[in-house]
């Protein structure tokens, strides 16, 4: 049976929330940085670099070496950026330990999946489908989706929209500052998990809830069933 308004929709972020990303991530930012001739990026700085999209993690990536380009040489790397990324997108991308547990403990409750994401949605579809999880999402919504980006809340309004949710059954789990706020300025509780892409710790940021592992998910989205 297809699920209705009444059932909770439970909308995703990718990266850093449902999938460790980093490696292939930070390894294109170094393939094209190395060829526009700047220094590479310590692995160590993901936590602090992404979740913002591509084309802002190599704006942050420049800044940090106290670089910047024109918008037209960004563009470029943008593209050149997207082009190598699908090339080896889950090479060393993993989902993290328990997601596919947790949705099939939702699942059975009568809970149901969309994804919102900074990533643009072609690679977003990607990696879902490599990772094999792409068929348990409604719909699945990439920063170029609605020609606007998180923490606007639009991409994640019309998400629950177009998975045929309502804004009053749906939780948004992230793992940033960007993704509470984006829940919270369009009126949806937030799970925050504590093992992702932040600079901060994720208690700063105010989410209604905090999970240290998938298994915990189920229980904390209990709450607001």
């Amino acid at each position: 049976m297809a699920p209705t308004p009444d059932n909770m929709l439970h909308v995703f972020d990718l990266d850093g929330t449902l999938a460790d990303t980093a490696g292939d991530l930070m390894g294109t930012l170094d393939y094209i940085m190395v060829q526009e001739g700047f220094a590479t990026t310590p692995l160590d700085d993901a936590r602090s670099l992404l979740g913002a999209g591509a084309r802002a993690l190599i704006v942050r990536a420049l800044a940090a070496q106290d670089e910047s380009v024109s918008p037209q040489r960004l563009e470029d790397m943008f593209q050149r950026f997207l082009a190598h990324y699908e090339t080896r997108i889950a090479d060393d991308s993993r989902l993290y330990p328990g997601v596919v547990e947790a949705l099939d403990a939702l699942a059975a409750r009568g809970g149901f999946f969309a994804v919102c994401t900074n990533k643009i949605e072609r690679p977003a579809k990607l990696l879902l489908e490599k990772l094999g999880i792409a068929d348990r999402f409604a719909f699945i919504c990439g920063q170029d989706t609605f020609g606007v980006a998180k923490p606007d809340p639009t991409p994640l309004l019309r998400t629950i929209e177009a998975a045929g949710g309502a804004p009053g059954r749906a939780i948004m789990i992230g793992d940033s500052k960007t993704d509470i706020a984006t829940a919270r300025a369009a009126g949806v509780p937030s799970i925050a998990v504590d093992f992702g892409y932040t600079d901060r710790p994720v208690i700063e940021y105010g989410p209604d809830r905090i999970i240290s592992h998938f298994s915990e998910l189920a229980a904390a989205a209990e709450e607001f069933y």
